[in-house]
């Protein structure tokens, strides 16, 4: 993929992320983007703001593309190692590349997508590292909630 691209996507889910550290949320970001480009979906982890432990930026991008007829040669743009669940939307619809900001913070289930056949590109973009371990150390029991780490 090309680096130039992967970085201007990354930058929407990043937005989607310092939106939702702004929120008092979690910083996790993500976009869908079609085949051709289009950005389809983009969303934010709204656990927090919405009192819904299923909103997870991955699926709050999903949910905002709307229904497409085929996933196949979408890209799952994400500002951290996408979690079990997220990977599991990721298979279940076929969609088939992710971008992932970092994974340095959090290994979720990125290696398990790539093992399954999707495109999986880490870019391990030093400002998501950075606000991932900052807001880690602001708020570690928040953060291991969001995790599963009670």
């Amino acid at each position: 993929m090309d680096q130039e691209l992967a970085r201007r996507w990354l930058d929407t889910a990043v937005a989607e992320a310092r939106a939702g550290l702004a929120e008092g949320g979690i910083p996790v970001g993500a976009a869908l983007y079609g085949p051709d480009g289009t950005l389809l979906g983009r969303g934010r982890n709204r656990r927090v703001q919405d009192d819904d432990p299923s909103t997870h930026a991955e699926t709050a991008a999903f949910r905002a593309a709307g229904r497409q007829r085929s996933y196949r040669g979408t890209t799952m743009v994400t500002t951290l190692s996408p979690c079990w669940y997220c990977s599991g939307l990721v298979r279940q619809f076929g969609i088939s590349r992710v971008l992932v900001g970092e994974a340095r913070t959090f290994h979720g289930g990125h290696e398990w997508l790539a093992g399954h056949g999707v495109e999986v590109v880490v870019l391990d973009d030093p400002g998501c590292v950075a606000m991932m371990r900052a807001f880690i150390e602001d708020r570690p029991a928040l953060w291991n909630e969001d995790i599963g780490d009670e």
